[in-house]
């Protein structure tokens, strides 16, 4: 057996507009390094937590990419330690996946390092099992399209029901990272409880017409079906000038824009290198209206999820 491991696990994108708690799609970049090393010492010990300005819990039973490791140990009944380090390589608080991204390095990291030959589907039971720690309710739109790849719909969790939808490989993504923080609990909260029949109608339409759209490789399908009558009405007010960075990006030519998960970040999808620079020059001119700076991700899909760097 080896002893130390490290992986790559990418923030995500979820909802993507109308497909609240259940669509979302895993970024080349940026993402979350994980290094789990065995040891003779029972159980899970973080002995190092770097990128997280020290907001993040050492104790594993709090941690998100801790837990899921308890909870390995004990099923498989392994007797032998791990010791794990969570460097964060992306914002904190971002509405991309952070906690996910962590969650899934883990159980990834230390499915190879155990060989445990555990299933995609097998992961995706431990990694939920730390992302719920944070956002304090089970939902997977982050930890699937990080552990499978691609762009993911989560169709049910007993058992699992993750579907891969195809998408046109030239589909960039523009990300807006404003430099505040939303934490995921908050924006749900103030989420209703129930919606009328016919706004709910208008989202399944828009989810099923997104779906259709990404395997159709129908960009103007794609655009208009991008809207969310649940969570970005309440969300983008969280976000200051959030509807005038949104038309920045669509006056350049993007598809569609909207928040990615529960903000703050904002993304938009483009076609080309160069325009995906336009739309990120005009959306970050346009935060910088409001006063407030952010970061720029410009990325493709991502096909592969969490991949191994070193091990040794």
């Amino acid at each position: 057996m080896k002893k130390e491991i490290r992986v790559f696990a990418p923030a995500s994108v979820s909802n993507v507009g109308c497909g609240f708690d259940v669509m979302g799609f895993a970024l080349e970049s940026p993402g979350d390094e994980i290094v789990l090393k065995c040891t003779t010492t029972k159980g899970v010990n973080i002995d190092l937590i770097t990128g997280d300005n020290g907001s993040l819990p050492y104790d594993p039973h709090k941690n998100t990419a801790g837990a899921p490791l308890l909870s390995i140990l004990k099923d498989y009944g392994i007797e032998t330690g791990l010791v794990l380090e969570i460097h964060k390589k992306m914002p904190f608080k971002s509405g991309l996946g952070s906690s996910a991204a962590s969650s899934v390095g883990a159980v990834y990291a230390a499915n190879k390092l155990l060989e445990l030959n555990l299933s995609l589907d097998e992961m995706f039971r431990y990694a939920l099992e730390g992302e719920s720690l944070s956002s304090g309710t089970v939902h997977a739109d982050n930890v699937a399209p990080s552990l499978y790849g691609g762009f993911t719909l989560v169709r049910g969790y007993d058992p699992p029901d993750v579907i891969l939808v195809d998408y046109p490989n030239d589909l960039i993504c523009v990300i807006i990272h404003p430099h505040i923080e939303i934490s995921t609990k908050n924006a749900r909260e103030i989420l209703p409880h129930s919606i009328p029949l016919n706004t709910a109608v208008k989202q399944w339409a828009n989810c099923s017409a997104l779906t259709v759209g990404l395997m159709k490789g129908d960009y103007e399908l794609i655009g208009r079906s991008i809207v969310d009558m649940v969570a970005e009405p309440l969300r983008s007010r969280l976000i200051p000038g959030y509807e005038s960075v949104k038309q920045a990006a669509l006056n350049c030519g993007a598809i569609a824009c909207s928040i990615s998960g529960s903000g703050p970040s904002i993304f938009a999808f483009t076609r080309s290198n160069e325009s995906a620079v336009t739309i990120s020059n005009e959306m970050i001119k346009s935060l910088r209206a409001q006063n407030i700076d952010g970061d720029v991700f410009i990325s493709r899909i991502n096909k592969v999820g969490p991949k191994v760097i070193s091990i040794k």
